[in-house]
């Protein structure tokens, strides 16, 4: 029988857990959040309180339980086409604005930091699609990488299939038409949307350089959970992940204001997009954090 009531300090020990693995910071009276969510994995382990999970984490039980932990206190809350803007910014503006600068043919790198169930990178390859088949030849095709903390969570982005529920949230029902195919009672986006995304394991807390350069980096809704020295990392190390005056896009409650001089804001009609500052030293940021970070949408 598990015991709902979390002590001061067991509630204390999960939260420093918490940060130093995830980066993510835990507000207080967050008790019936954290048993809500783990209660049912305390069961499974036949674990009678959060200090005794606290004991199973801290004593090196395994990665796959310290992957269910996170995976228990994250959500993958995420939309099609989420707040319109950035999508039209991109299509309308950035690449336009790489073909000019780069010459035709070009082939642009994207990076969805967040991308969850893969809506925002398949959003963005849907994009690609429609600025392809307006614009033959301006560009080459784009090269979208998508990453996640959550091997399951990956497994179920490659496979790009969901419900009509899920569908229905921010997704037209012409480009439901014109990009998915019907996969029994759900639907599966097409191959060709599919393909041009490439899914991988990332901690945002660890170094990217594995990934390459990228002219856009999504990284949507994700800071606002990171405690302070996390963001200054992160976006560090976004900003020498960046192709010169590449674009970084963030959710429109998050900026790189107090954290970070590499960027410079564009204002837009409908929203702003941060641009990395000419000239940034090609030096490797270093990080002493080496516990693997959610780069997936949470809420607390």
């Amino acid at each position: 029988m598990v015991n709902n009531t979390i002590s001061p300090q067991d509630y204390d020990a999960f939260r420093r857990y918490l940060e130093d693995i995830c980066g993510i910071v835990l507000g207080d009276n967050k008790h019936y959040l954290v048993m809500s969510r783990l209660g049912r994995l305390m069961q499974e382990n036949k674990l009678q309180d959060l200090g005794a999970l606290v004991r199973m984490l801290c004593s090196g039980s395994g990665t796959t339980f310290r992957e269910k932990v996170i995976e228990a206190m994250t959500t993958n809350e995420t939309l099609w086409f989420r707040d319109g803007f950035p999508f039209d910014i991109v299509k309308d503006a950035l690449l336009p604005e790489l073909a000019e600068k780069r010459g035709r043919g070009v082939r642009p790198r994207v990076w969805s930091a967040a991308c969850s169930s893969g809506q925002e990178p398949y959003s963005i390859s849907m994009l690609a699609a429609e600025f392809l088949t307006q614009y033959p030849g301006r560009i080459g095709d784009l090269d979208i990488v998508a990453t996640d903390i959550s091997p399951a969570i990956l497994e179920q982005a490659k496979q790009g299939i969901y419900d009509a529920l899920t569908l229905g949230r921010g997704l037209s029902e012409e480009r439901k038409r014109k990009y998915f195919n019907l996969h029994g009672a759900n639907w599966q986006i097409r191959d060709d949307i599919r393909n041009r995304v490439t899914f991988r394991q990332q901690n945002l807390l660890q170094p990217y350089s594995l990934l390459g350069k990228f002219d856009i980096i999504f990284c949507r809704n994700v800071l606002i959970y990171f405690s302070s020295e996390s963001k200054r990392d992160i976006l560090s190390r976004m900003a020498r992940a960046l192709n010169p005056g590449g674009y970084l896009f963030l959710g429109s409650s998050e900026t790189t204001s107090q954290y970070s001089e590499d960027y410079e804001m564009i204002r837009q009609p409908r929203g702003s997009v941060y641009r990395v500052r000419e000239g940034l030293s090609e030096q490797h940021s270093s990080t002493t954090v080496t516990a693997r970070a959610t780069s997936r949408q949470v809420q607390f």
